[in-house]
């Protein structure tokens, strides 16, 4: 099966890229230049795709062009500003990429008669966020406050009127929040924002230390992806789908850096300046139920092992070992796990 990533270069789209391989499907790429040391550059992927293709997908017609000469069997459309903060700092570029692109990703797909099903994913901050405890289900209200979470969910009705008036390949769309994993390099978020900053023996400053985020780790996240485009070339699995974590999941930001710290050793420590914030949501969650009952997926890894895995692989390249040995080492552990 021939897979085509749109934003392989990406930090989930590099680990999507070695899940695949890992299960012996052929895999292109689409996506912009991969932020210097990200996984992509380190674990060697150039080495791995079948066709990778150097395309902004604001670009509607290379963009067209791209996926038609490259003719993949399964879509997962992964490309976006993926970013909360950069949103306020350049609006323009998040609605353009996250909207317009993405109507140009469904339109190439349209295009393209080799393509037999399409993952659109979205992100748990298209839902209208009233910070209630309870999991946001698929049927509840979208919104957005944020330039980014607004334009997500932009995206998101975009692809459901697509599939609504343009009925042809089978399409679903897949909501998941903060993952977290080996070879982040992406900035402010959690996980690189410590490491870097422990790594360097310093304090690392927490914006909202007791805001809450659902954890999951990137092959918990992946493996939901794939379960179902999976579901997709069976029959099934059209519409919305969440793949979050559980309860124990539900941490807060000045925890994860304790558990951090603790971990990673050598005196790592944090502090909370305080100050005036851009806005970001204070608790989000998901109802995966629906894929637990209806696709049969689960999260392997609960919040502690989640952590632990990350900082094994940075420790792990940190002492000169081989980024892809490393990635492919976990994703062996992960597909050992029930």
């Amino acid at each position: 099966m021939h897979y085509l990533v749109t934003g392989h270069t990406g930090f989930k789209g590099a680990w999507l890229v070695l899940l695949l391989r890992s299960r012996g499907h052929t895999v292109s790429g689409l996506a912009l230049e991969p932020l210097e040391g990200s996984l992509f550059e380190t674990a060697r992927l150039t080495e791995l795709i079948e066709a990778d293709r150097r395309v902004d997908i604001r670009d509607a017609p290379a963009t067209t062009a791209a996926i038609r000469e490259i003719a993949p069997d399964v879509v997962l459309h992964l490309a976006a500003q993926p970013l909360v903060r950069r949103s306020y700092l350049n609006p323009r570029e998040t609605f353009e990429t996250n909207v317009m692109g993405t109507f140009n990703v469904l339109e190439a797909v349209s295009m393209t008669p080799s393509v037999a099903a399409q993952v659109i994913i979205t992100t748990d901050k298209v839902y209208r966020n009233v910070d209630q405890r309870a999991g946001y289900r698929e049927s509840d209200p979208l919104g957005g406050d944020d330039p980014y979470s607004s334009s997500k969910a932009m995206a998101d009705l975009l692809t459901q009127s697509w599939v609504k008036s343009f009925p042809g390949v089978p399409t679903a769309i897949a909501r998941a929040g903060n993952v977290i994993g080996g070879g982040d390099v992406s900035p402010d978020r959690l996980l690189p924002d410590l490491l870097n900053s422990y790594s360097q023996g310093d304090p690392a400053s927490l914006r909202y230390p007791l805001a809450v985020r659902p954890w999951q780790h990137v092959l918990d996240c992946l493996n939901g992806y794939l379960a179902l485009s999976d579901a997709l070339l069976a029959g099934s699995g059209r519409g919305e789908w969440n793949f979050g974590p559980g309860d124990e999941s539900f941490v807060p930001v000045g925890e994860v850096a304790d558990i951090t710290a603790r971990l990673w050793g050598d005196g790592a420590s944090w502090n909370a300046p305080g100050g005036e914030y851009l806005h970001e949501a204070n608790l989000l969650a998901l109802d995966s139920a629906k894929a637990i009952q209806q696709l049969g997926w689960s999260n392997r890894l609960l919040f502690p092992r989640s952590v632990e895995w990350t900082i094994d692989w940075y420790r792990a390249v940190a002492d000169g070992h081989d980024a892809r040995d490393v990635s492919a080492a976990q994703i062996r552990a992960f597909g050992e796990l029930h």
